[in-house]
């Protein structure tokens, strides 16, 4: 028999897929069952666009009916009037279990309590209470909940949004062999590559070393996604950059570099690229990394010698990479 703790872990996967993407909004998944049966698993993609608990109850209409509906699902407004038009019992024998309690404030998108009150469903199964007081209260308007399922596994997935609030949340994603090499040109799969791109169109900038500008001589847009480019600070002792670079001629952005770190200390998501010099000298600021590692051999004498110890706090894939999520941890 599956348990409450096996529907919630569909729920955390599909929303680590969707990790730091959503900012600034945190990650939510979410799964709806009717009598122990899936009928669907989805997660938040993008501030601003339907949420979690939305997505997951259009995609069990589908399931349920077995058709496709023929609007927007990411616009908020049209989901959840399409929902809320639906029959009133026709998700009364169905259950949603949803990583973090359903919000009771409007702003950008209707109120996900208020929705699943009038859907009336049989139960909801929260991970954990929303630590935003402004937000909270979701709970209180609905019937027949519990909380608390897979508690510390929910609190880990939305941590970058608590760090966000008070001051930067900074990761440094770095791309290696599986001998742990660096450089010699991509070593990342497509797929890998994308994702990068994705964080560096959601991130308010990307911090990089005045080496990386030396020695490759970079762009740092978001071609593959054809995004708007993040705007770049450059953490540089002396300033004798080459503004010839492509780097410095992306439309549209914003390039500066500085000499101290002061800027972390206001809220927002800083996406760091460098190599070891880079992680050294912000080592004792970083908050998460993120590792893409290649199944390749490299014989690169690139590496990052450095003393750190981890502890990884989920694991996925892009294409053929494994995509480690971790942060640092005491001795």
């Amino acid at each position: 028999m599956l348990t409450d703790q096996f529907y919630m872990q569909l729920a955390l996967d599909k929303a680590w897929e969707y990790q730091l993407l959503t900012y600034p909004n945190p990650a939510v998944g979410a799964t709806v069952t009717l009598n122990g049966r899936i009928l669907s698993v989805e997660a938040h993609r993008k501030a601003g666009t339907s949420h979690a608990e939305v997505l997951a109850l259009l995609k069990a209409y589908e399931t349920l009916l077995k058709t496709e509906i023929d609007f927007d699902r990411f616009d908020a407004h049209k989901a959840h009037a399409f929902l809320l038009a639906l029959p009133k019992d026709f998700f009364a024998e169905c259950s949603i279990y949803v990583t973090l309690e359903p919000c009771s404030h409007t702003g950008k998108t209707p109120s996900c309590a208020s929705l699943l009150s009038a859907l009336e469903l049989k139960e909801v199964i929260v991970g954990i209470e929303d630590p935003i007081e402004s937000h909270s209260g979701g709970l209180e308007r609905l019937k027949n909940t519990r909380s608390g399922i897979l508690k510390e596994k929910c609190q880990a997935l939305i941590k970058p949004f608590m760090i966000w609030q008070k001051k930067a949340f900074v990761l440094f994603k770095l791309a290696q062999s599986t001998n742990g090499r660096i450089g010699g040109g991509y070593l990342s799969s497509k797929a890998s590559l994308t994702h990068v791109h994705q964080l560096r169109g959601v991130c308010d900038s990307l911090l990089i070393g005045a080496n990386t500008v030396r020695v490759d001589r970079p762009t740092l847009d978001c071609r593959f996604t054809n995004g708007q480019a993040p705007d770049v600070k450059i953490y540089a002792r002396r300033d004798d950059l080459d503004r010839e670079i492509p780097l410095f001629s992306v439309v549209e952005r914003s390039v500066e570099v500085i000499s101290n770190l002061d800027f972390l200390k206001e809220p927002s998501f800083i996406l760091v690229e460098g190599g070891e010099g880079m992680l050294k000298a912000l080592q004792s600021r970083i908050d998460w990394m993120l590792i893409y590692q290649t199944p390749k051999l490299s014989t690169n004498n690139l590496t990052y010698n450095i003393d750190m110890n981890l502890q990884f706090l989920h694991q996925g894939k892009k294409d053929v990479d494994l995509m480690i999520w971790s942060r640092q941890v005491g001795d």
